[in-house]
């Protein structure tokens, strides 16, 4: 399979129809290796227009949700950036080449293992992994200028928002199926600015915590 050309036309038939616009992010989608963080069985639909099972039986999101979710993070060269749900590793890779730094959580170590193998494999060295519920604990670094969930939240939790800088962006898919919504998060003191994005249906976050309701007023 040609890879390449298979990476040129998710970006030029999936992710820019997809009101993806952001050349910096454009070329860093361009230059990743999808390929690389699928499993081996998975590697002639890697570039896909479909969510893919993980070996833990979560799924690696669809490359344009990832891409609209991370252009909306609107990132830049000096942000510190928290990734809750680390899966494949891929948006692990963009958030990488668009930030000074990521710090990535999962529950699962096995799981989180895999994309540090693909990651180290790419020299991709800014990153910080971290077994923890990212949805309950507060994470080593906080707070952050930027935070990317990387599967949907029936509602967001506060734990989540607690570590979100003054100024800092928040983007995560909320609700449950059939009606979830993408959304957009701007910190300014103690308010949350909220944009929806889009609708979709993507699988849920895994978390051993209850979720409390935000006390920010939006």
């Amino acid at each position: 399979m040609d890879f390449n050309t298979a990476r040129f036309n998710m970006v030029e038939q999936q992710i820019r129809p997809w009101d993806v616009l952001n050349f910096d992010l454009l070329d860093v989608l361009s230059d990743i290796p999808r390929e690389h963080f699928v499993l081996p069985q998975q590697q002639g639909i890697a570039y896909a227009d479909q969510a893919l099972t993980l070996a833990n039986g979560g799924a690696m999101l669809e490359p344009k949700i990832v891409a609209r979710l991370i252009q909306a993070l609107e990132l830049t060269p000096k942000d510190k950036v928290l990734e809750i749900g680390t899966g494949s590793g891929y948006a692990t890779a963009i958030l990488a080449k668009m930030a000074a730094s990521v710090t990535t959580v999962d529950i699962d170590p096995q799981q989180q293992q895999f994309a540090h193998t693909a990651l180290t494999g790419l020299c991709i060295d800014n990153v910080h992994y971290e077994t923890a519920d990212g949805l309950a604990d507060k994470i080593t670094g906080a707070p952050f200028n930027a935070i990317y969930l990387g599967g949907s939240v029936p509602e967001l939790p506060q734990t989540v928002i607690d570590q979100l800088a003054d100024g800092g962006r928040l983007v995560a898919i909320i609700g449950e199926a059939p009606v979830m919504l993408a959304k957009r998060f701007e910190r300014t003191g103690k308010e949350l600015k909220e944009t929806v994005l889009f609708e979709t249906v993507v699988p849920a976050l895994h978390s051993l915590a209850v979720q409390q309701p935000s006390a920010f007023r939006f």
